[in-house]
């Protein structure tokens, strides 16, 4: 064989055999390699599992590998908050609540994972603020709060559990409202708060949009004011500062999170595909329809909002002494 004819066989082999390592670097770097595991840690058609279902399929198609939703309800959504931490697939994902992050800790002295610690913060998908609905035969507006302060701790207000959003928020309500003691009673779910409050058991609730407005609407309850600013969800319904409470703001929220260990090639892939979905209008109807809000936000946007949350619930836990077993 010529010289010139060799060397351009071996080079040719040479560069073969270097491409395969190549090849095969770049399809170990690609993610995902197979279905997404998204845990939500609450029933199918709760709030958390329509916003996870909301979002599956458009990140699914984005990503180019099922999504496939894994209810695993209990705890307030901690068991399932708890596999996600422990994950090492980098492949499961999960779908958070507020309390999750922000309250579970101090509520739970034996809470097996940290919420500060043990996840990767991916972003906000929806926020809500809730409504305070009260007894139909009640005022609202100022007129409301006058009534309750006379009512002191004979009034009472319902939740869904102690810890929920529902009893922190209202004893965050009690600290921005003088004279407010109304007492705390609760319960296993919305329904049934719902159901004592139309039957004259309780006197009010801090209960979501979704639950609130058809109530409202039938004229079974009244609507005292929104937990955050207006909102257009509940176009009709006026904040709570414009009853006279200052200093007061707070909405449920559900966030996209991995474990502490997902590699850092899937986090940009999930934020960058993520950042798109949100601002789609077909998801953002789906949400809205649901009661939700779209938001979507960075990882750094994400923690800054878990980290204030933490601080003012944390106050409120340890001032009021409220601890769970």
């Amino acid at each position: 064989m010529h010289p010139s004819k060799r060397a351009l066989l071996i080079a040719a082999c040479g560069f073969a055999a270097g491409a395969l390592p190549l090849a095969a670097a770049a399809q170990t770097s690609s993610w995902p390699t197979k279905p997404i595991r998204l845990i939500v840690g609450f029933p199918g058609g709760s709030t958390p599992d329509i916003a996870a279902r909301t979002i599956a399929e458009p990140l699914a198609k984005a990503l180019g590998q099922p999504v496939v939703v894994d209810n695993k309800p209990g705890a307030s959504g901690n068991i399932a908050a708890d596999q996600v931490a422990k994950a090492t697939d980098d492949h499961t994902l999960g779908i958070v609540i507020n309390g999750n992050l922000t309250s579970s800790k101090m509520l739970y002295p034996k809470l097996p994972y940290d919420p500060g610690k043990d996840f990767t913060y991916l972003s906000l998908i929806a926020t809500a603020p809730l409504v305070l609905v009260a007894q139909s035969s009640l005022p609202t507006g100022a007129a409301f709060f006058d009534a309750a302060r006379k009512g002191g701790d004979k009034w009472s207000y319902g939740s869904v559990g102690v810890g929920s959003v529902g009893h922190l928020g209202m004893e965050l309500l009690k600290s921005r409202v003088p004279g407010l003691k109304a007492e705390h009673v609760p319960y296993q779910g919305n329904p049934q708060v719902m159901t004592d409050l139309i039957g004259n058991q309780i006197q009010m609730a801090l209960i979501p949009p979704g639950v609130a407005l058809p109530q409202v609407k039938a004229g079974k309850v009244k609507a005292v004011g929104l937990t955050s600013g207006r909102s257009t969800l509940a176009p009709d319904v006026p904040a709570l500062a414009d009853a006279g409470v200052r200093d007061f703001n707070l909405e449920v929220w559900t966030a996209l999170v991995g474990p502490a260990s997902l590699s850092k090639t899937a986090q940009d892939r999930i934020t960058k595909e993520l950042a798109t979905i949100m601002k789609s209008p077909e998801v953002r109807q789906k949400l809205f329809e649901q009661g939700w809000q779209a938001v979507g936000t960075s990882p750094d946007g994400m923690r800054t909002r878990v980290k204030e949350e933490a601080a003012i619930m944390s106050k409120i836990i340890s001032t009021n002494g409220i601890k769970l077993q």
